[in-house]
C-alpha cells in the first residue's frame, strides 16, 4: 500500500503568507479607496469653477472684487481680492481651500458698475421678481431657503443711483436694507456658507447654490432707472440750501473724500486704517460728524458683525480721531 505523503505547513510561513495577503488586499482596498477621493476631489473641485465662472460670466463686469471674510478674526477680518475673470478661475484651488479653513468667499462687481443685490429672499420674492419684471440676472440659495438676486440694470449707475436703486427695490421686495448699497458683496457660488447656525449634524456646511445665471437685463430696466433718477433728482431739489450754505459746500467740496482715502496704496486696501484716516483728516476740517460717519457706513461693514456692531465699531473709529485731533 502506497504511503500518503502530506504537505507540512510550518506556523511562521503560514502566517508570512496570510500577512502577505492580507496586505497586498488592503493595499488593494486603499489605493481604490484612494483614488475614489482624488476623483471625488477632483469632481468637487470642477464644479466649484463651473458655477464661479457661471456667476461671474453672468455678473458681466470686467474686474471682481473678491473677499474672503474670517468670522474668527476681531478686525479687518476682509481679506480683498481684485481679479478679472481669468485670475478668478485660475484661483478656485486656493478660495476653496481658504474657504475650508473657515473663510467666507465674496463676490462683488469692482468700481462703479450696473448690478443691483437683493440679499436675504425667499423663492417667492425671486418668483415675484420675475412676474414683475425684474427677472435677475443671477440667482443663488446661499443657506437652505435663503437667496440672493442680482439684477442687471444695463448701463453702468453712478454711487448714488447705485445705491438709490438697491434701497428701492429690497424695500419694494423685502430685501435687506442693510445690504442695499452700490458695494455690497454678495456670495460666491460654489463654496460652502460657514456660518455657525448652518452647522449640519455631521460638521459640514450647505454649499452657496447657483440657481440660476442667464445674465439678462431685466424688461423694466429702462422705466426703473427713470424713476430711480426722478426720485434722486426730487430729494436733491428738496434739499435745496441758501447761498451761504452753498459758499460753504463749495469750500467743503475742495476736500478730500473718503473714497480718496481708499485708493491710496499706502493703505495696501486695509479698510480699518482708511477709515480711522479720513475721520481724523474730515473732523480736523469741519466735516459734521454724522458726515464722517455716513462716509465710513457707505462701505460693506457686515463682517464686523450685525447692525449693533457695526455701529460700535463706527463708534470707536470717532472716538480714535478725536483723541488724535485733540
Amino acid at each position: 500500500m502506497r504511503e500518503i505523503i502530506r504537505p507540512i505547513f510550518y506556523p511562521a510561513v503560514c502566517q508570512a503568507m496570510v500577512l502577505y495577503i492580507q496586505t497586498v488586499y488592503h493595499q488593494g482596498t486603499l489605493l481604490r479607496s484612494w483614488n475614489a477621493l482624488v476623483k471625488s476631489k477632483e469632481m468637487a473641485a470642477n464644479l466649484t469653477i463651473e458655477a464661479v465662472k457661471k456667476q461671474s460670466s453672468a455678473m458681466g463686469a470686467q474686474l471682481f472684487d473678491i473677499g474672503l471674510f474670517d468670522p474668527n478674526a476681531a478686525e479687518a477680518a476682509m481679506f480683498p481680492r481684485q481679479w478679472n475673470l481669468d485670475t478668478l478661475l485660475r484661483s478656485v484651488s486656493w478660495l476653496r481651500l481658504k474657504n475650508a479653513e473657515g473663510r467666507h468667499v465674496y463676490i462683488r462687481p469692482a468700481g462703479e458698475h450696473s448690478l443691483s443685490l437683493i440679499d436675504d429672499a425667499t423663492i417667492q420674492v425671486v418668483e415675484r421678481l420675475k412676474s414683475e419684471g425684474f427677472g435677475p440676472a443671477v440667482v443663488l440659495e446661499t443657506s437652505p431657503g435663503n437667496f440672493q438676486a442680482w439684477l442687471r440694470h444695463g448701463k453702468i449707475l453712478p454711487k448714488h443711483l447705485s445705491t438709490l436703486a438697491a434701497r428701492l427695490l429690497a424695500s419694494r421686495y423685502g430685501g435687506d436694507l442693510a445690504s442695499a448699497d452700490w458695494r455690497h458683496y454678495g456670495r460666491l457660488a460654489g463654496f460652502t456658507n460657514r456660518k455657525d447656525k448652518y452647522r449640519k449634524t455631521d460638521g459640514t456646511f450647505p454649499y452657496v447654490r447657483l440657481h440660476e445665471a442667464t445674465g439678462l437685463v431685466y424688461s423694466r430696466a429702462v422705466t426703473f432707472l427713470a424713476e430711480v433718477k426722478s426720485l434722486y433728482e426730487a430729494e436733491r431739489s428738496k434739499a435745496a440750501t441758501p447761498a451761504s450754505l452753498q459758499c460753504r459746500r463749495l469750500w467743503r467740496s475742495n476736500l478730500k473724500s473718503i473714497e480718496d482715502f481708499r485708493a491710496k496704496a499706502i493703505y495696501s486696501g486695509d479698510q480699518t486704517r482708511v477709515d480711522l484716516a479720513y475721520a481724523v483728516y474730515a473732523l480736523a476740517h469741519g466735516v459734521p460728524e454724522n458726515e464722517a460717519r455716513d462716509a465710513i457706513a457707505s462701505r460693506d461693514l457686515t463682517h464686523k458683525g450685525n447692525a449693533k456692531r457695526q455701529q460700535e465699531y463706527i463708534d470707536r473709529t470717532i472716538k480714535k480721531a478725536r483723541e488724535r485731533i485733540g
